[in-house]
């Protein structure tokens, strides 16, 4: 007899499962992979959600915590911004270090690694040539030197905060602190164990930060290079001077020794070395050096900031008012962290009581104000850096007339699954050798020395951020000013970087001062080229120009003073601060719009932060709208735009998106044929400068594309990026020209700098902030680079990464918001938190007083962690 077949269940999920048990095995096995594959799915994804939700910090309750000496309240507000509140100054920095660890120890471990060229060990030969240049400027070295330097108070303040730092570190596994770490175990990396922190950590980051708002040294060699192959009149059209007649420096008049000056002239200036073959390519190779060097802020034209400060006669509630929101790359993490540091009951002994923006690993805030001031930074950008060009024999460097030995040492470069690296960092009298950051430069042109008799040639730097100063000092000294005086005597210790410090206090003083150590350079020496370093008459005289002669103004006339990075001085001024300022397009539109009424009030002023009129535009589209376009309608498209255009740069505006794509391809055809592609224009304010003069000459031999045999001229080219503008939006946006928007082109993308560019990684730690408006100079300055091709040129390089404006009539109608949010763990949800305000040009409340703050978590909701010593 056959078997029969077992009948089915009736109906029903056991109905389902017998058949399922009856189907083809293919059919089956199949099934059980899906199965499997989902299920596998769902563990890694419950695996990759445990992973980054596992270093988010205990916001609440209480921690026991070695190494206190009392209580301190860690309050949180609904965006996680911490005010921290204890009974010392050591609990206070304990404090804020254990809370910046909290939130971004990563972004700390890899500053100090960068600051110390130590990120080879870790990312293995990579990083090399970082780490080599990192080490032939010695920035850690100098941080050791400044922190035997500092004061008492300053070293302890480190001290706690590298203390408060370790403690919460404190034998948790690196998958504890970070996601980052457990991505870099899956990357190979899995021994890595971070490092206690150090007091020099925090100081070491200072230089990163100086090196990065150096911005003269690129000019320097641009200038030697660009006169290889043009005149003097051609490469100085390119470098235009400051037009103080047209945007007004920060400061016209002061006193010099409690002398006035005025109108007297400036010293004389002169040509540097001219670029031969060895000295062309010691310069050539030292620029490509510079230019991958990573920037910890950002570089370029984009680098600057706008401050303003207004007095009580030109506000509502008749009390100062201070705005600043400084550009910077936008990355994520952003470059600030929000914070409160509040000592409970404020003293002599216990002097702060301050709140605004601060750098992870450095103690104390950076920008903000206190219970009787406030201030903000804009970048200086005096010339404090020069590049010399060597004669090389070996180990000596030719000076005065004779050969004298270099001073050398040898550093040790660990590098990951490879062998260690030795690198010998030589420096002559002026400073470091960058030319030996690579083997190939070493004795750059000493093949040919050996063919003819000539030198070898090398570069080095002389540079203030490697003489050990006191900028640290100065910080906690601004946290713990009550008035002007104070404020001055701080400023007074702001060594490098040079910024423009600006000034409020709640008895109704406004004022300005330049800080800094600024070199005063022999005469025949201005700083525009590199120099030959072994004439004598080329080194600095080893003065500097002196804290009372720099320029500072207290109440002035008119009751506003604007700093946006234009020059802080005019021609009158008897030192020469630098050549390279900014040319004023923020700082005159800042001044316009201020003069169009008396009074203001805070919300008003964030307004104005946003500001988006392209400064370009009055001068360029008249040209542009005047160009006749031949054919069909098709390529007149855009100009049609232009002719109704406001220079208004919103994110949704089609006639921005087509100027901008003119003026690309307007610096593309003018002068990509006639420079090596470092050079390239990055399109910013000092290209706005040039093609403003270049366009009253339209023969000029800029205009001429070498690379046809016609002789071109300025309307050939206007036409030319006219039509190409027009095909390009065609191309990457739309045929319809009114269908085209300037945010689609123009977005801000936040990579994360360790792991933004890693296929597989990027949706955890990149974020998209969408299309915005603004551009290159504009107020709300969202600058994207020229120099880039297609529809990546015009992504955000850099912005304004934080915003803030303060009320001194009452600090807690102040307001303020940073570009991403206040925790680097991107399980957080406040990673991103600010990043959509910020886009909307938005701000946050900014509650200040104990009262404010518990009224505002009353309201939106807080988190309170009391950290207790451990028995």
């Amino acid at each position: 007899m056959s078997a029969q077949p077992t009948p089915a269940p009736d109906g029903g999920a056991a109905a389902a499962w017998w058949r399922f048990g009856h189907w083809p095995t293919a059919a089956r096995v199949a099934t059980y992979l899906l199965v499997a594959v989902l299920v596998g799915a769902l563990l890694v994804s419950l695996l990759v959600a445990w992973a980054v939700r596992r270093p988010l910090p205990q916001t609440e309750g209480r921690i026991a915590v070695p190494g206190l000496e009392g209580e301190v309240e860690v309050v949180r507000d609904a965006s996680g911004i911490p005010r921290i509140y204890a009974d010392s100054v050591d609990d206070l920095m304990f404090a804020q270090g254990f809370v910046h660890a909290q939130e971004r120890f990563f972004e700390m471990d890899m500053r100090r690694r960068y600051t110390a060229g130590r990120l080879s060990e870790v990312f293995g030969a990579a990083t090399l040539e970082t780490d080599k240049l990192v080490r032939t400027l010695g920035w850690r070295r100098v941080a050791e030197r400044e922190l035997a330097l500092a004061t008492p108070e300053a070293r302890e303040a480190l001290q706690h905060y590298a203390d408060g730092v370790n403690a919460w570190l404190g034998g948790r596994h690196p998958t504890e602190i970070a996601a980052e770490y457990t991505a870099l175990t899956v990357a190979g990396a899995a021994g890595y164990e971070p490092q206690r922190w150090q007091p020099v950590d925090s100081l070491a980051w200072l230089k990163a930060m100086a090196w990065d708002l150096e911005d003269n040294l690129e000019d320097e060699v641009a200038r030697s290079l660009l006169a290889v192959n043009h005149t003097q009149a051609e490469v100085e059209a390119l470098y235009p001077p400051y037009d103080e007649e047209r945007f007004a420096p920060i400061v016209t008049t002061g006193r010099l020794a409690g002398r006035q000056w005025s109108r007297e002239p400036g010293p004389e200036t002169g040509p540097g070395v001219s670029a031969g073959p060895g000295h062309r390519d010691a310069l050539t190779q030292v620029a490509d050096r510079l230019a991958a060097l990573p920037e910890p802020v950002g570089a370029g034209d984009g680098l600057g900031s706008n401050s303003w400060v207004l007095s009580g006669d030109r506000t509502e509630d008749g009390a100062p008012i201070l705005a600043n929101d400084p550009h910077l790359a936008v990355t994520v993490p952003g470059t600030w962290m929000q914070v409160g540091l509040h000592c409970r009951s404020v003293s002599e002994e216990c002097p702060y009581d301050v709140a605004g923006f601060s750098f992870s690993g450095v103690p104390g805030v950076v920008i903000g104000h206190n219970a009787d001031i406030a201030w903000g930074l804009t970048n200086l950008g005096p010339d404090v850096a020069d590049l010399y060009l060597e004669r090389l024999d070996r180990g000596r460097a030719r000076y005065g007339g004779r050969w004298r030995e270099m001073d050398s040492r040898t550093e040790v470069i660990e590098v990951a699954d490879s062998s260690d690296v030795r690198h010998e960092v030589r420096s002559t009298r002026h400073g470091p050798l960058l030319s030996d950051v690579d083997d190939e430069l070493t004795s750059v042109g000493a093949n040919e020395a050996a063919a003819d008799g000539r030198d070898a040639y090398g570069v080095s730097l002389a540079w203030t951020g490697l003489i050990p100063g006191s900028t640290f000092d100065s910080l906690l000294a601004l946290n713990a000013a009550r008035n002007w005086g104070e404020f001055r005597a701080a400023a007074r210790l702001f060594d490098v970087p040079a910024q423009n410090l600006l000034y409020a206090d709640r008895s109704g003083r406004i004022g300005y001062q330049t800080p800094g150590r600024i070199p005063i350079r022999k005469a025949g020496h201005d700083g525009r080229r590199p120099v030959p370093g072994w004439r004598k008459a080329s080194s600095w005289t080893g003065r500097f120009v002196p804290f009372a002669s720099l320029p500072n103004t207290l109440d002035p006339a008119g009751g506003v003073i604007v700093a946006a990075n234009q020059a802080p001085v005019g021609s009158s001024y008897p030192y020469l601060l630098g050549t390279d300022f900014d040319h004023g397009y923020r700082a005159g539109r800042i001044r316009d719009l201020l003069a169009e009424k008396q009074t203001w009030r805070v919300e008003e002023l964030a307004d104005l932060q946003l500001d988006d009129l392209n400064p370009m535009a009055p001068s360029l589209v008249p040209r542009l709208l005047a160009v006749e376009i031949p054919g069909a309608g098709y390529y007149r498209d855009g100009q049609d735009l232009l002719a109704d255009w406001d220079h208004r740069q919103r994110a949704d505006s089609a006639a921005a998106a087509y100027f901008n794509a003119v003026w690309a391809n307007l610096l593309r055809l003018t002068f990509h044929d006639e420079m090596r592609r470092s050079l390239w224009p990055e399109g910013g304010q000092r290209w706005y400068a040039v093609i403003e003069r270049l366009l009253e000459q339209p023969r000029n031999t800029w205009w001429d594309d070498r690379t046809t045999d016609e002789v071109e001229t300025r309307d050939d080219i206007l036409l030319r990026a006219l039509v190409d503008a027009r095909d390009e939006l065609t191309r990457f946006q739309a045929f319809e020209a009114d269908a085209w928007e300037w945010g689609r082109d123009h977005r801000i993308d936040l990579r994360h700098r360790t792991f933004g560019g890693i296929r597989g990684l990027r949706w955890l730690f990149n974020l998209d902030g969408g299309g915005v408006g603004g551009g290159n100079a504009t107020v709300n300055a969202t600058e994207w680079d020229a120099s880039l091709s297609g529809s990546d040129a015009f992504a955000v390089t850099s912005a304004a990464t934080m915003r803030m404006v303060i009320s001194l009539g009452d600090l807690d109608a102040s307001r303020w918001v940073a570009l991403t949010g206040v925790s680097g763990h991107p399980a957080s949800r406040h990673y991103d938190d600010q990043l959509e305000l910020w886009a909307r040009g938005e701000t946050l409340t900014w509650p200040f007083t104990r009262e404010s703050v518990d009224a505002d978590g009353a309201a939106n909701g807080s988190e309170s962690l009391t950290l207790v010593p451990a028995d």
